[in-house]
């Protein structure tokens, strides 16, 4: 939270599984639109949070698997885990204030009774959540029954069915509205309330979401019925909450551009950036940019031509040094003859490229220094560096950068042998 000085452009609040992640998607592509669209217009001064009923352990096992970026914050086990940055630290002060009227043995005690209820896997029995699996035929049953049970035994509990399978009892004052409510106390007390908050769901357990006072809300096209149906209870009339008409994270994309919050078009969706020019003149921009058209070339999606390797050349300060992640320095002008052999070498693979966490310092009157993770997937194997960039703007490239030096450093775990493949 730390992380911007004053109140961010915009907070996005997003659920993860069939919202910002489109488990039909197997080429992730809305996703990877998005990481474009946040890395390149929203990183450097807003923040990205996102909201799952995942538990630590099963979030981490997603991050592995899907090319999701670093949030600010995380919200985690259905809105009674906090944490923050990418070392994922944990707000005890929240947990601490969920303790009130509430014992998870008892909680125990008592769901042992109802014999339709399937515990779910243990990584997702936590301390102020208890998790099971219920037929949807049963569900309302159960709730009533157990809701009075527990209230008898003095706790003051909640009880979400989502999914049309998921029900998680949890402490009264949890949930995922409130973990966000939570927050904009936080920050409303540092004098740094958002501009703007946008919340993206698509089951039952993200209604909460839509009920705190001035946010925008948005319900991706493939929404469940348990939340549309709340929505038409309680929220029709809203005209800051919408349901999208793209999926997971397209429809994220496409709130955003319908709420006037900001740029809506992902570099992702831009063909031919010679045409097709945009107003804007960042490091982020820069960066995504640069990575997009690298991945391009790789797969062959754009034509090979002397004239699209010599602008590049025009990129690259003539001096410009790279290092490679095994500590092997060339010139940067040599690193671009290497790429030109490698032009199609991922062609009809399953290979892309995302920059994460790019933050950026000007470090001289024309002078930024750059840095974030460079991700690369080819086929089943996933490599990330931390990259630095050097970036002038006294520059021959119109309406660019230059860029004087880059170097790279494997990231635990995750680098490779190649020093053939593994360019820029």
């Amino acid at each position: 939270m730390d992380r911007l000085i004053g109140s961010a452009r915009l907070m996005l609040v997003s659920d993860l599984d069939f919202t910002m992640v489109d488990h039909d998607d197997a080429q992730n592509l809305s996703l990877l639109r998005f990481n474009a669209l946040w890395e390149a217009y929203y990183r450097h001064d807003s923040l990205l949070v996102f909201s799952t009923g995942r538990s630590p352990t099963i979030y981490k096992q997603l991050r592995n698997e899907k090319p999701l970026l670093t949030p600010d914050i995380t919200i985690m086990s259905v809105g009674t885990e906090i944490a923050y940055g990418d070392s994922m630290v944990t707000d005890d002060a929240w947990e601490q204030y969920l303790n009130h009227k509430w014992d998870r043995d008892i909680v125990l005690e008592e769901t042992v009774k109802f014999p339709q209820l399937t515990p779910q896997h243990k990584t997702e029995q936590r301390l102020h959540k208890v998790s099971f699996f219920v037929e949807k035929s049963n569900a309302f049953e159960v709730m009533k029954a157990l809701s009075e049970r527990l209230e008898k035994r003095g706790l003051d509990v909640k009880i979400i069915y989502s999914s049309g399978a998921a029900l998680d009892i949890l402490p009264k004052g949890a949930g995922k509205g409130q973990a966000l409510a939570y927050l904009l106390k936080k920050f409303k007390i540092d004098g740094r309330v958002p501009l703007s908050t946008l919340v993206c769901g698509d089951s039952g357990n993200d209604a909460e979401l839509f009920s705190i006072p001035e946010v925008y809300g948005v319900m991706v096209s493939n929404a469940l019925e348990e939340l549309l149906q709340w929505h038409a209870e309680n929220a029709k009339n809203n005209p800051r909450i919408i349901h999208a008409t793209e999926r997971c994270a397209a429809g994220i994309i496409q709130a955003i551009g319908i709420f006037g919050l900001g740029p809506n078009v992902s570099l992702r969706d831009i063909s031919d950036f010679q045409t097709c020019k945009v107003e804007i003149f960042s490091t982020g921009h820069e960066v995504v940019k640069f990575y997009l058209l690298y991945e391009r070339w790789r797969r062959a999606d754009i034509e090979k031509s002397e004239h699209f390797m010599q602008s590049l050349r025009l990129a690259f300060h003539p001096l410009g040094i790279f290092v490679h992640p095994s500590g092997i320095e060339r010139p940067l002008h040599q690193c671009v003859d290497v790429m030109t052999s490698l032009y199609g070498s991922e062609q009809g693979k399953q290979y892309r490229i995302w920059v994460d966490r790019v933050a950026s310092a000007q470090i001289g009157s024309d002078t930024w220094l750059v840095k974030f993770d460079k991700w690369e997937l080819s086929g089943e194997e996933r490599r990330c560096c931390l990259t630095t960039v050097l970036l002038s703007s006294m520059t021959t490239v119109p309406d660019g950068f230059t860029w004087m030096h880059v170097h790279q450093t494997w990231l635990g775990g995750l680098g490779s042998e190649d020093r053939t493949t593994w360019v820029f």
